[in-house]
């Protein structure tokens, strides 16, 4: 198609934040966020305080975990070497503490979030998030060259919508984008903020290892910045290949 920039190589969402995501073959937006993203938390049971990956060390076995929903939206966890479990539930939780080595909790964001017949108690988000993440593998190539020996795995930075995209020589290109609107299928975007970047990028997960060198080059040359952040201007539901082009 004239005008592609490229198409979509992968697709996620985030039911339980700070948790691994979900990789989806499509996934629905809708003018706020991505249908089942980011609806539950994990908090400490002693004081409520939610998980802090990027802050404090006894997080950092959190990403580890996976979480998934169900086709009724109900949402299941797994640590590692275990099995799948339904959450919030005391079975998932005492899997949970037990991984993490400290009494913690699944706990839905909001009481609309909540399986039916839930009682259970709450917690909030910990930040506004903008509804939808895009990232480009031009972008991740550029880390890559800047920092040959890292592992800029897609995971690390947590997009909703990755874009397989040629490499821009010497460029971060998505980072230059703020204010054009993008289509992606027929999903309508404005490129609204550069995504900054925190210590969660640099936390090893399944597959790659702790690597502060990821974080420290994106300080060095872009600005803290990978990846962006966009507002929703034509809601759609978009499959794995859908081409992108500027509007």
């Amino acid at each position: 198609m004239a005008g592609e920039l490229g198409t979509v190589s992968q697709l996620w969402r985030y039911p339980a934040s700070s948790l691994a995501g979900e990789r989806l073959d499509a996934i629905s937006v809708g003018l706020k966020t991505v249908e089942g993203d980011r609806l539950f938390g994990l908090v400490d049971a002693s004081d409520g305080e939610i998980a802090r990956p990027d802050r404090e060390t006894k997080w950092h076995k959190v990403p580890l975990i996976r979480a998934r929903l169900t086709g009724d939206r109900r949402l299941e966890v797994v640590v590692p070497g275990g099995g799948w479990l339904p959450a919030p539930d005391p079975e998932s939780d005492r899997a949970v503490s037990a991984f993490l080595g400290f009494e913690a909790s699944i706990r839905p964001f909001g009481a609309e979030n909540a399986a039916p017949g839930y009682a259970g108690p709450l917690t909030e988000a910990r930040y506004a998030k903008a509804p939808i993440h895009l990232l480009t593998t031009a972008s991740l190539a550029r880390l890559k060259a800047l920092h040959p020996e890292g592992t800029p795995d897609p995971r690390r930075f947590r997009p909703n919508i990755v874009v397989d995209m040629a490499p821009v020589e010497g460029a971060f290109p998505e980072t230059e984008w703020i204010g054009r609107k993008l289509a992606v299928g027929d999903l309508e975007l404005t490129v609204s903020e550069p995504c900054r970047r925190c210590g969660f990028t640099i936390i090893a997960q399944d597959g790659f290892d702790t690597d502060p060198g990821i974080l420290r080059n994106l300080v060095r040359h872009n600005a803290h910045n990978l990846g962006v952040y966009c507002t929703v201007d034509r809601p759609a539901r978009i499959e794995n290949g859908a081409p992108m082009r500027f509007l």
